[in-house]
């Protein structure tokens, strides 16, 4: 039959992405592939599995036609293993895989040469470690001491950092623990050194048991997983509030809540799920894999009668989701599976994950502020029409070709007939949504405007299209305008934006944490599966307000939290805007003789603020003092006892600083090398874990350049952002705990 023919309208951007990830390559690293062939190529290789159950070569041809145009307008893509390897010869279309570790070393180190596999072949694992007997327990065969789960996720690491993903995606791991594991508290602060378990995301499963402990300020049992025995007991409130300090700390551990997602199990009767994919959304069961796929809500709209405003096309949207559904199923079938042991699950189950993308244009494009009880009502509706038009398109195909071999176990036998265990999850959606052109998952805007480099040297604006058409439709438009949004990515306190703009265009900083969870839950409520969401914090955020949300989260039904707090990695670095007053630069210039560098000279009045910082060793307290436009200029320290090693130590670091600073040494990187040194005696303060007094002096100064000069008043000439992507130096953003850049796709979990 005649081909259709859909003109792509993809950005510059989602090009250079998919010729850098997902194009055929030749041996020599040549793009032998255009966008069109790719989509086409997808599309033909998932229509023909139709052929399977009995359909012509002429119903195929118009399937692969529907899922070509469904692909190529944009209003559906699915994961992106699926985009890089069907109708290769690779052939594996699966992103999520969990894979079962027991308290064996042959288990162990099959689980290891699995994961090995499925990271070669472009998949992510997730491991619950919680079967593994504890660290100092007995070891049977030789009466020997065990290492416990921590020294055995390491293994894992260093197998997965050896396996590059076929150039395209790098491994990346879930590991859990049950908080009812003797070596809990080890887990939670595993990853406090940031060079350490890199490519995992680490989670704690928490229990109804441990969860109504916490309620109660009471404590609750340790059970060695080896001989069901009551070891120990702990206070719940203290691992709670240790989770969350750590949390607060650099964004890790994130929480499960296992007994709520066993409560959805599709499958009880074949066991307990005890782990997810790497970002959390897709509970699985040992052995399963899962195919996703996203809507893209951004282009489910259309003008309303009276023209001038937009409204939800909803007949788009169902036709959509039922050939998604479609696609997705088929995609079961053409899969080629890394493990002998996963194909039969998956095959049994048939589980699928249809999600969303462009939530937060939707949004902008209907006129609806994100934070507003109007936008969580319309979650709701849109996510319950996706979930209900999605089972249907599900009982449709049981029709045709039969339900999913496991359904007499299921919890739907004797009811509805359905030809997947689960048909939703909302997974995040980095790269899918750059080559969309379209907002991320359900998360909020990044920035409205941002810098983003092209070339070498070179950067180029980048605007929110939907801003820059009403900023020039409004009149207020301006590049210099832009360019200080830019400065911070936000509009909220720009003074030419009108304010009913402001309400429409906030970013994940604009809007509070509790407004994150809240739009997370209200897409829970129609979801099978999980939702990938990252609950923004600023710096300045502290652990009860972490806490609070924790607590939410409980209360209105989510099945796990990703948080994370800007600046809060020690390898995060502060992003400047782009106008000269962003670059954080102090006035003056620095003397240079015979190319050497020379301090500027000291004002004879210079005014600055004192922090009390705890240390091991005492409070220190840290004085910070500005130069004439505000940016510092020297540091000087004193600690509670004169005299002394920690006294004379502490006053030649600041001593060193100030020089660094008055020879025009950006502060983040001397923040860069101070933060995390570490010492025999560590405290703990409202600012979360000091290691050392090196560290207590850099979190200081990181804290006046984030909160301001000690009146309170914010500085918003250095903005701090989630980091510079190690690729392309773009910005990059967290998302579901893993790290995305919006530049050139560039893509790291752990």
């Amino acid at each position: 039959m005649e081909s259709t023919h859909v003109k792509l309208n993809l950005t510059e951007n989602a090009i250079k992405v998919l010729q850098r990830r997902y194009l055929k390559k030749d041996e020599n690293g040549k793009v032998v592939e255009g966008p069109e062939e790719l989509f086409r190529r997808v599309a033909r290789t998932i229509a023909g599995a139709d052929l399977k159950y009995g359909h012509s070569r002429e119903d195929v041809a118009r399937t692969e036609e529907e899922f070509y145009e469904m692909m190529t307008r944009l209003y559906f893509l699915p994961n992106s293993p699926t985009l890089m390897n069907a109708g290769r010869r690779l052939g594996q279309l699966s992103a999520c895989f969990v894979l079962p570790v027991e308290d064996s070393m042959e288990s162990i180190f099959e689980a290891v040469k699995n994961a090995a596999i499925i990271h070669k072949s472009g998949g992510g694992t997730g491991f619950s470690f919680s079967r593994l007997r504890p660290n100092g327990d007995v070891v049977g065969s030789t009466k020997g001491i065990s290492s416990g789960p921590i020294s055995f996720m390491t293994v894992f690491d260093t197998a997965t950092e050896a396996v590059k993903q076929g150039g395209t995606r790098r491994g990346a791991n879930m590991g859990i623990l049950r908080v009812d594991h003797p070596d809990i508290l080890e887990f939670i602060t595993c990853k406090d050194n940031n060079n350490r378990l890199n490519n995992f995301n680490i989670s704690v499963a928490l229990t109804e048991e441990f969860m109504k402990r916490v309620e109660e300020d009471g404590e609750y049992e340790l059970v060695n997983p080896r001989t069901a025995r009551v070891v120990k007991k702990l206070r719940a409130r203290e691992v709670f509030d240790a989770i969350v300090r750590h949390a607060w700390g650099n964004g890790e551990p994130g929480i499960v809540f296992l007994d709520r997602i066993n409560k959805t199990n599709p499958t009880p009767q074949l066991g307990e799920i005890e782990s997810t994919n790497p970002c959390g959304e897709q509970p699985l069961l040992p052995y399963e894999s899962c195919n996703l796929g996203s809507i893209n809500l951004a282009r489910m709209l259309r003008p309303t009668q009276g023209g001038g405003k937009m409204e939800i096309d909803w007949d788009r949207l169902r036709e959509v989701t039922w050939k998604a559904v479609h696609f997705l199923d088929n995609v079961i079938d053409v899969n080629r599976y890394p493990l002998k042991q996963i194909e039969e699950m998956t095959r049994a189950n048939r589980k699928i994950g249809l999600g969303v993308m462009g939530w937060a244009d939707m949004l902008i494009q209907l006129g609806i502020p994100y934070n507003s009880e109007e936008a969580l009502k319309l979650a709701e509706e849109v996510m319950g029409f996706i979930s209900s038009e999605g089972r249907k398109a599900s009982e449709a195909l049981a029709e045709q070709r039969g339900v999913f071999p496991n359904y007499d176990k299921s919890i739907f036998a004797g009811t509805i007939k359905v030809r997947n265990a689960t048909v939703t999850t909302i997974a995040p959606t980095g790269t899918l949504s750059i080559i969309a052109g379209c907002s991320s998952g359900i998360e909020p805007l990044f920035a409205i405007s941002f810098v983003r480099n092209v070339l070498e040297g070179t950067k180029l604006l980048e605007i929110n299209p939907y801003f820059e058409k009403i900023a020039r439709q409004r009149g207020f438009y301006s590049r210099e305008l832009m360019e200080r949004i830019a400065e911070t990515g936000s509009v909220h306190e720009i003074e030419e934006v009108p304010d009913d703009i402001k309400r429409i265009f906030v970013t994940a900083h604009d809007i509070t944490p509790e407004d994150h969870i809240r739009m997370q839950a209200a897409f829970q409520r129609h979801v099978d599966n999980a939702v990938s969401k990252t609950v923004n914090f600023p710096n300045s955020a502290t652990p009860e307000d972490v806490k609070k949300v924790y607590l939410l989260a409980y209360k209105l039904g989510c099945k796990g939290v990703t948080v994370y707090r800007d600046g809060s990695r020690e390898e995060q670095v502060l992003s400047k805007g782009t106008s000269e007053k962003a670059t954080g630069e102090p006035s003056g210039e620095t003397e240079t003789q015979q190319g050497k560098i020379s301090p500027r000279k000291r004002p004879d009045v210079i005014k600055g603020t004192t922090r009390q910082m705890q240390t091991g060793c005492g409070n220190l307290y840290v004085t910070v003092n500005e130069d004439e436009m505000g940016n510092p200029f020297e540091v000087f320290n004193h600690i509670g006892k004169a005299g002394g090693c920690a006294s004379s130590q502490s006053e030649a670091i600041g001593r060193l600083v100030s020089l660094a600073l008055r020879s025009n040494i950006a502060p983040e990187e001397i923040i860069k090398q101070l933060k995390g040194i570490s010492c025999h005696q560590h405290a703990w303060s409202s600012t979360g874990k000091i290691s050392s007094c090196a560290d207590a002096m850099a979190k200081a100064l990181e804290l006046y350049m984030t909160r301001g000069n000690g009146n309170g008043k914010k500085k918003v000439d250095v903005v701090m952002r989630i980091g510079a992507c190690p690729e392309c130096g773009g910005p990059v953003e967290h998302e579901g705990g893993c790290a995305v850049c919006r530049n050139c796709g560039h893509t790291r979990c752990g």
